[in-house]
């Protein structure tokens, strides 16, 4: 609107300044509301230019090679999970054969598990027994690997006792030593 508009309707130029400065406020808030649309505008073309680049990416997409991959990696995972779990199945057998040989009081780990057929044990329903049973075996013909029992039967030096001193005054008289005085 322009202020000659309001003069030809004979109005003052006072009220024809207030008019026009209200009109400026109505013009600027709708031009605010413009700027605002605009920019939502904008918005919404950029969210629909990146989209549209995303979906390129998928164009050549095949979903049925895609399920088949999806599928062959879940087997891959399944499949080294499985190891892993028979990896450790074996790591806890050896571990409990290796056990059950130091408490039998096998000298070498190695050597005895050498001579137990461990496929044998591994697949057995009682196990515990089992390997039991197998170092007994083994102890039976292979004695030489387990510790002996038994206490030593020949003392090599003077154990102690009444007269122990009478005999190292023996050795000294022997020697041609005289008796050692305290």
């Amino acid at each position: 609107m322009k202020a000659e508009f309001l003069k030809n309707f004979g109005l003052e130029q006072d009220a024809i300044d207030k008019i026009m400065a209200e009109n400026a406020k109505d013009v600027s808030a709708e031009q605010e509301k413009t700027k605002n649309a605009e920019s939502e505008a904008n918005s919404y073309k950029e969210q629909l230019e990146t989209a549209t680049a995303s979906l390129e990416k998928f164009k050549n997409v095949d979903p049925e090679a895609m399920k088949g991959e999806i599928e062959s990696l879940n087997q891959q995972l399944k499949d080294q999970k499985a190891e892993y779990e028979a990896q450790e199945a074996d790591r806890v057998f050896k571990e409990s054969v290796k056990t059950a040989i130091r408490e039998a009081g096998g000298r070498n780990e190695k050597s005895v598990m050498a001579l137990l057929d461990m496929d044998a044990l591994k697949e057995s329903k009682n196990q515990s027994e089992d390997i039991k049973k197998a170092l007994e075996t083994v102890k039976e013909s292979d004695a030489y690997l387990f510790g002996s029992k038994e206490p030593i039967d020949n003392a090599v030096t003077i154990t102690g006792g009444a007269g122990s001193g009478s005999n190292l005054d023996a050795v000294r008289a022997a020697m041609g030593l005289p008796a050692k005085k305290d």
